[in-house]
């Protein structure tokens, strides 16, 4: 979890580093103009010119700082942090679902052959140098099976329960902030009506200007919160899906390598 924080750390640094170099550098090439276009510049409109230079200045990164301010600084930073928090969650689950997946069939066919090349200790070897919670399944089986094929096949379906639980750690916070990341825009939505209310009640008059800015901030917000809300269910429901995945996996391989140690233990008596 510290690795994936740092690593979330060093991909915003190189974010804003990266963004504010663009912009050095759009400044930087501001000034290089031709004699003919100050010319032009000269006998051209002021105001024109004036909306022309701001409309060109303004880049992704400092429109979404502008839009942060307008919506307001309290209610935008708790929306920006259940993003963080909830990334963070969703990259460390997806990074260890991937890890997590096994070819299960190459598996199957090494503890076979290391059956029956050098017996249970060879195939738990094999278990023990293979990531992924179907070598982890596979090994707790075959330490078993001396005791029994009833046991060891107890003791596959007990240790595939403890892996699937495993698998959907997490899972729980990643939905907490899907739930929270619109709520709190919502609640940024009514605190910016209620602004506009009292703006009207002081005045005692409604005009255009005293409910826009009330609007505005309501209006930020939400669509901030749902914006950020799909962005984590994206990520949820890919979890959700390569999680069903390993399961079925697990369960699968789990009964080919019963059918497994039967054969072995025939071939033994």
């Amino acid at each position: 979890m510290k690795r994936l924080f740092a690593l979330i750390a060093v991909f915003g640094m190189l974010f804003f580093i990266t963004s504010n170099a663009v912009v050095a550098q759009d400044d930087a090439a501001a000034p290089e103009t031709t004699a003919q276009e100050e010319l032009v510049d000269i006998t051209a409109d002021p105001e024109e010119e004036a909306a022309a230079v701001a409309e060109e200045g303004k880049s992704l990164h400092s429109q979404l700082k502008q839009k942060f301010i307008e919506g307001g600084a309290m209610f935008m930073t708790f929306v920006l942090i259940t993003l963080i928090l909830g990334l963070a969650f969703a990259i460390e689950r997806v990074l260890y679902l991937n890890l997590a997946t096994t070819n299960t069939k190459k598996l199957l066919v090494k503890v076979e052959e290391a059956l029956e090349s050098g017996g249970v200790d060879a195939a738990k070897e094999v278990c023990r140098t293979t990531r992924g919670p179907v070598a982890s399944i596979f090994y707790q089986g075959l330490d078993r099976v001396d005791e029994g094929l009833d046991v060891a096949e107890k003791s596959v379906i007990a240790y595939g329960s403890v892996q699937a639980g495993l698998l959907e750690k997490g899972l729980s916070w990643l939905a907490l902030f899907i739930a929270l990341a619109p709520m709190l825009g919502f609640m940024g939505t009514v605190i910016g009506m209620i602004g506009a209310f009292d703006a009207i009640e002081i005045a005692g008059d409604i005009s255009p200007a005293l409910v826009a800015g009330g609007i505005k901030v309501a209006l930020i917000t939400t669509v901030t919160g749902l914006v950020v809300a799909i962005i984590l269910q994206i990520f949820y429901n890919y979890c959700i899906s390569k999680i069903d995945s390993i399961i079925n996996s697990m369960e699968d391989a789990s009964i080919s390598l019963l059918d497994i140690l039967v054969k072995y233990n025939l071939k033994n008596k």
